[in-house]
């Protein structure tokens, strides 16, 4: 018999089994009060010839309490709160909860972001001289489109967004939750952080969710995630706080993601994860699926990190710098932590320095080890990356460091990197492989700027013209040219005058993502 059939009996029983005592009570004894005037004795000695006090009668339970006890099985009732403010719901009230005041408060800054380009495609008759004369290299271009979701952050029209919702668009709208559509200005966006950050424009200002502080949060927070998934219009889902710190997920450079089991699906990209106070607290990125849908195991990037890039784009700059110390660093292996004497692998590795950095001049050494920095602990080094990161350029920083088995605190500066020597920009021409390429030589600003190592020398694309003969060769931008038809290239200058000599036969050498491509072809 299943509990629902016996719940009429269970109540039949009971009320049977504590009827007689109910109505055996006199008259207006249910509730009577207490005499106000009767005497009361408290530790009153007992008199020597006095028989003993009887044990004060167990009140009934009532009717409430007998149901109470046969529907929660006996257990025992919840514990107190915990510290902080955080416990379990306690009781049917609490339960019946509602996320909706919080959802109508911050829905109406979430909006979504249509993004389109003209993507233009190589013709499949390209390199037949025949065709080419009625087809053309070119294939008519083809409109593209990318929906994503963004959240306003001021009442000015700024909105953050994912970078890759917004990558190579020729055009972004944003629709507000009342249905207008705004054309919007690209203020910044930062491949390397998976954000962008858009204005859009109005007579009068815009709802806005405020940034909140992602270090305060803590594995089991409740958190709320919004946006338009697949399309289907605005959406919210609740979930927790799941991991934080999370890294090499492979959806950026970035890491130090937030984790949470909020369902998350396409088109939720660009959205709000906001807490229960509604704050936000991260960018909704990525999902891992095999499926291509939520299976609970979202990430968001850190407001913290996002704070810092809004700030930089209300500043005019076209991307976001993060400070300069001057060194480069590796993850501590279990091996260097045995070396180094450490309890276990934790903190970042000083690999190398610039002589002139502010690492250097703060007394850092390479094999120092980050521990910490301004007393928060450096668990791995994408985490002092993502302090550093949040950070103004111009500021100071504490670190706490290992160095020859001894830890000893400095102070180092947060400075702008330098811009190099030379900043000249150089657009290749002439019939060559690299005609239509931008070219630059790196300094550790533009080494930044294009997310490489800050202590990376040679000459790099910009740039790359879509139309140009370096599109159709698969040059990228962050290439490194090294060597061309024998001729090491240490300069744009020099790759202009080698580039421009008349020859049918190039060989040259591009050093991308850390290996070299060799390639040999006839032009």
């Amino acid at each position: 018999m299943s509990f629902a059939t016996r719940l009429p009996h269970v109540l039949i029983a009971t009320w049977l089994a504590y009827a007689p005592a109910f109505f055996a009570l006199p008259a207006g004894a249910q509730d009577a009060p207490a005499p106000q005037n009767a005497p009361v004795a408290q530790n009153a000695p007992a008199a020597e010839n006095a028989p003993a006090a009887e044990a004060a009668p167990k009140e009934d339970p009532g009717l409430k309490d007998v149901l109470n006890e046969l529907l929660s099985g006996g257990e025992e009732p919840l514990p107190p709160a915990a510290p902080q403010g955080r416990r379990l719901p306690f009781g049917r009230a609490e339960i019946q909860l509602s996320f909706a005041p919080l959802v109508k408060e911050t829905a109406p800054a979430v909006v979504n972001v249509y993004a389109s380009q003209q993507a233009r495609l190589r013709s499949p008759f390209e390199g037949d001289p025949f065709f080419e004369r009625f087809f053309g290299r070119q294939a008519p271009p083809r409109a593209q489109s990318a929906l994503g979701s963004g959240v306003l952050v001021d009442p000015s029209g700024i909105v953050v967004t994912n970078y890759h919702v917004i990558r190579d668009a020729d055009a972004v709208k944003v629709a507000t939750a009342d249905g207008r559509e705004f054309e919007s200005k690209v203020l910044l966006k930062d491949e390397s952080l998976d954000l962008g950050v858009l204005k859009i424009e109005s007579d009068e200002p815009f709802p806005v969710i405020p940034i909140g502080d992602s270090d305060a949060l803590e594995v089991g927070d409740l958190v709320l995630a919004m946006g338009n998934p697949f399309g289907v219009g605005q959406t919210t889902t609740s979930g927790i706080v799941s991991a934080l710190a999370r890294t090499h997920i492979g959806v950026s450079d970035f890491g130090f993601f937030i984790q949470t089991d909020a369902a998350i699906n396409p088109g939720n990209s660009g959205g709000p994860l906001i807490n229960m106070t509604g704050q936000l607290v991260g960018i909704n990125t990525a999902i891992y699926s095999r499926s291509g849908g939520s299976i609970g195991i979202g990430f968001a990037i850190p407001s913290n990190i996002v704070r810092a890039v809004t700030e930089a784009a209300k500043q005019g700059r076209d991307f976001f710098e993060r400070p300069f110390i001057g060194a480069t660093f590796e993850p501590v292996t279990a091996q260097i932590a045995d070396a180094l004497g450490m309890a276990r692998p934790s903190g970042a590795l000083v690999a190398a320095l610039d002589p002139e950095g502010p690492a250097a001049r703060a007394g850092l050494r390479p094999g120092d080890v980050i521990l910490a920095m301004n007393e928060v602990a450096i668990e791995h080094v994408d985490a002092l990356g993502y302090r550093l990161a949040t950070k103004p350029v111009g500021g100071k920083a504490s670190l706490k460091v290992l160095s020859q088995n001894e830890e000893k605190t400095v102070e180092i500066s947060l400075e702008r990197a330098p811009e190099g020597a030379s900043a000249k920009e150089v657009m290749i021409r002439g019939r060559s492989p690299f005609s239509g390429a931008k070219v630059a030589e790196l300094s550790p600003r533009l080494a930044q700027r294009l997310r490489l190592r800050t202590d990376t020398k040679g000459v790099t694309i910009l740039d790359v013209d879509r139309n140009s003969p370096a599109a159709s060769f698969g040059f990228q931008p962050r290439d490194i040219v090294r060597e061309v038809n024998g001729e090491v290239i240490d300069t744009p200058d020099k790759l202009a005058a080698v580039a421009a000599q008349q020859t049918r036969w190039w060989r040259f050498t591009v050093e991308r993502d850390g290996q070299l491509l060799r390639q040999m072809l006839r032009y």
